[in-house]
């Protein structure tokens, strides 16, 4: 069903024939890298955070960058709270694993982090944990309506 409202929002731009689907678990950015044969970095993560009204907020990060605290803080204005995984599903429309920002519920911001940046396509997930879709960074931005870019990541140097 998930990957189903993944595919049916992608339908709208023409990419619903993009999304790639494995044999194997896609759950975890190692997991999604060895089925992809690719650089673990190149996957978009999509984490999934609750605002300080209880509300659900989507970043997606490239898969080696991890939540600066208090970039995240200045940035939302509440510490970096993850939504605990039993209730994901319900709030955002993905179960983890599986989560993307694509056929998401209504009304959820997505943003994308500044590490995404580095690279001409990445990989996000598509609904299951076990899909994928390859993007530019631009379509990406496009695909999932992102407001803005922000940069809630540690500095990688």
């Amino acid at each position: 069903m998930s990957l189903e409202k993944a595919k049916n929002h992608l339908k709208k731009f023409g990419a619903e024939g993009r999304i790639l689907e494995f044999d194997v678990s896609s759950a975890t950015v190692e997991l999604a890298a060895e089925a992809l044969h690719c650089e673990p970095c190149r996957i978009a993560k999509t984490l999934s955070f609750l605002l300080a009204d209880g509300s659900p907020l989507l970043v997606v990060a490239a898969g080696d960058a991890k939540v600066d605290n208090a970039k995240y803080k200045a940035r939302f204005g509440v510490k970096a709270k993850m939504i605990p995984p039993a209730e994901v599903g319900a709030l955002v429309g993905h179960e983890v694993g599986g989560v993307c920002p694509f056929g998401i519920n209504e009304g959820i911001p997505v943003y994308l982090d500044e590490s995404l940046k580095r690279f001409p396509t990445v990989f996000p997930a598509c609904g299951s944990s076990s899909s994928a879709i390859e993007l530019t960074v631009e379509e990406l931005e496009k695909f999932s309506g992102s407001p803005a870019w922000v940069d809630v990541c540690k500095s990688r140097e």
